[in-house]
């Protein structure tokens, strides 16, 4: 067995494969950029190697580095995890000629199965069945065309070296063809270093349905069932499942023997995953299923797969590695209940799902009781999303037994998963579950594009928010409240009057006079989920994962820029690059008094009316989180 194990990767994969080398008494080493040197899985790792500057093309991408990481540390083996180098054959020769253990495919099956055309031509010969379309040598501009004709309308023109749904252009009439060509020969040629193509009918119903092999170094292949990952946004997958809903036992025996077909003709070591394209206009059939291509690494997706086998897929890599056997025969692998996976990001949908960086202020991932919940993440409170590298926050996993089950558990999962003031996508995969498409287990690769932007969070909170904040934010201040004195607290106290129960409150967008009263239990404010905002006296609601930010107004000013009263907060996480006044100064509406670099962007921030600068808090290069203040204003007499 592998005694010491380099791990080539970062984020939640790598914490991944620590967790199960820890559990199988391997010594781990980790590599680090500039950019995470703090990071999660470096603190995890029994030893840890730095490899460069932040970039990923100068650290995480350089096999040399990893290399001599490993030879420094004494690393028996390198584990690639998924992305950087992981399906790079070059660099898994490299591993092998250096005397190390290569945690993956061969070099030649990764050769085998890396070039789209040639992947198929193989599969054709070992009967696997693939998608109607031209393979040929010949990519003259009008001997395409008239391949495309020949095939039938709609067609998908596909980059032969392509990956990561680059090169690829959807055409629907020959008199399109010629433009869509030149497009997908140019960003081929730009992504990969190869301009060639391949040309495939385009399925009008499509699901993605996957199939995860694994094989030794003793002729052994098994298949450990399939996934659906048809729920995808720009061709990258969003919430898997598996098994595949709709699937029949028929149709499942036939889809799974041509992914072990598939895997013995490459005479295939390690996990990898067979992609299918299924035509489900008429349900799943196996007479409509054909192969799209191979990843020869671990895939984003495999806890689902873990969790309705009962395997360890990082552990059967590690084994395998070692020279061991399969640990189980096929006949020794069932089918229990069901799992979905969900990929938490730090983006935010209202902006065309922009990135959102910065420090995580609040992480409360929620795992709840018993082993259907799992979190799988890179990343704890007080860490921060690098702009460096893919910005996905957690990995959240729910298994059970029946699938409307697992769907709200689900739900229930990203509701009760806090995250701030980085924003994240769990509204939108609320959404995404709540619809009747998903609920029915009918979604295709193209139902989140066609369902736009109803599938995006408002906005602005539900009318209940408003009083529930206002209810939680007062009992939050007299459970706190040390001082007797009537000034200090939210009741509303009045000199020789009864007190009014109301608070003045910033929620987004705007500031509302809300009244205590009213609401009562039937208001459902009560129901939402509540969290406190570490450093601030204010508090998030969450409404199906997407969270709002109430505080008292004459403490705060509401997240957006400039409030009414006068407190000037931090739109989004970022850097003050200027501040352009000072205490004690007197300030007309409109003047600008900070800039804030975020997103590649400058923001200004400007003052909301006539007055002098009470506050300041911040200088210039100062790092802040999204809702800080930043100025606060008093109106001039």
């Amino acid at each position: 067995m592998i005694a010491s194990l380099l791990i080539a990767n970062r984020g939640e994969i790598a914490c991944r494969v620590i967790d199960t080398a820890r559990a199988m008494g391997i010594r781990t080493v980790a590599v680090y950029s500039d950019a995470d040197a703090n990071a999660r899985h470096v603190r995890m790792a029994d030893e840890a190697v730095h490899i460069g500057p932040a970039a990923a093309r100068e650290s995480y991408l350089v096999g040399e580095k990893i290399i001599a990481a490993a030879k420094q540390t004494g690393a028996q083996a390198i584990h690639p995890g998924y992305g950087f180098l992981s399906e790079n054959a070059d660099f898994a020769q490299a591993v092998a000629d250096a005397g190390l253990i290569w945690v993956g495919a061969t070099p030649s099956s990764i050769r085998a199965m890396g070039l789209k055309d040639a992947a198929k031509k193989l599969m054709q010969d070992a009967g696997v069945p693939t998608t109607p379309g031209y393979l040929g040598d010949n990519q003259e501009p009008e001997h395409l065309r008239q391949q495309a004709d020949q095939i039938g309308y709609p067609v998908l023109i596909k980059a032969v070296a392509g990956g990561g749904g680059k090169g690829m252009r959807r055409v629907d009439a020959s008199a399109d063809f010629r433009d869509a060509l030149e497009s997908c020969k140019r960003e081929a040629a730009s992504s990969f270093g190869d301009d060639r193509v391949l040309i495939e009918k385009y399925i009008l119903s499509p699901r993605h349905i996957e199939v995860q092999i694994f094989g030794d170094t003793h002729g052994n292949v098994v298949h450990l069932f399939e996934r659906d990952c048809s729920l995808q946004r720009r061709h990258q997958k969003v919430i898997e499942e598996a098994p595949a809903p709709g699937m029949d036992e028929a149709t499942r025996e036939q889809l799974c023997a041509a992914a072990v077909r598939a895997a013995k003709a490459v005479d295939y070591v390690g996990a990898g995953t067979i992609e299918f394209i299924a035509d489900a206009s008429e349900g799943l059939r196996a007479d409509r299923i054909w192969f799209m291509e191979m990843n020869t690494r671990l895939q984003v997706e495999h806890p689902v797969t873990e969790e309705i086998t009962g395997v360890d897929l990082v552990e059967w890599q590690l084994r395998v590695a070692s020279g061991e056997k399969l640990p189980r025969a096929q006949d020794a692998l069932e089918i229990r209940g069901c799992a979905m996976e969900a990929r938490l990001y730090a983006e935010d949908p209202a902006t065309g799902f922009l990135p959102s960086t910065g420090r995580l202020d609040l992480l409360d991932l929620y795992q709840g009781e018993g082993t259907i919940f799992r979190v799988e993440t890179g990343v704890e409170q007080g860490d921060s999303v690098s702009p460096y590298y893919d910005p996905m926050i957690a990995k959240l996993i729910v298994h059970g037994y029946d699938r409307g089950d697992v769907i709200d558990d689900m739900k229930l999962m990203l509701t009760k998963s806090h995250v701030w003031p980085v924003k994240t996508n769990a509204g939108f995969l609320t959404r995404c579950l709540d619809s009747d498409v998903f609920q029915r287990g009918a979604m295709t690769t193209g139902f989140i594009a066609d369902a736009g932007d109803a599938l995006i969070p408002p906005a602005q909170p539900p009318e209940s928010f408003w009083h529930a904040a206002a209810i939680n934010l007062v009992e939050r201040a007299e459970e706190q409240r040390t001082d007797p004195s009537p000034w200090q607290g939210y009741g509303g106290f009045r000199l020789n009057a009864a007190p009014r129960r109301e608070l003045q409150l910033a929620g987004p967008g705007e500031t509302r006079i809300v009244p205590m009263e009213g609401g009562g239990d039937d208001d459902d404010g009560w129901l939402v989920e509540v969290a406190e905002i570490p450093g601030q006296d204010a508090l998030l609601l969450f409404d199906g994962g997407q969270p709002y930010r109430f505080a008292p107004a004459r403490h705060d000013g509401g997240g957006a820029g400039a409030a009414g009263d006068g407190a000037i907060l931090a739109p989004m996480p970022g850097k003050v690059i200027a501040v352009d006044v000072a205490t004690g100064d007197n300030v007309t509406a409109g003047q600008k008094l900070v800039t804030l670099e975020a997103m590649k962007m400058e923001h200004s921030l400007t003052a909301p009316f006539d007055g002098t600068i009470a506050e300041l808090n911040v200088e210039t290069g100062s790092q802040v989180s999204e809702g800080t203040l930043l100025v606060q204003v008093e109106k001039g007499e």
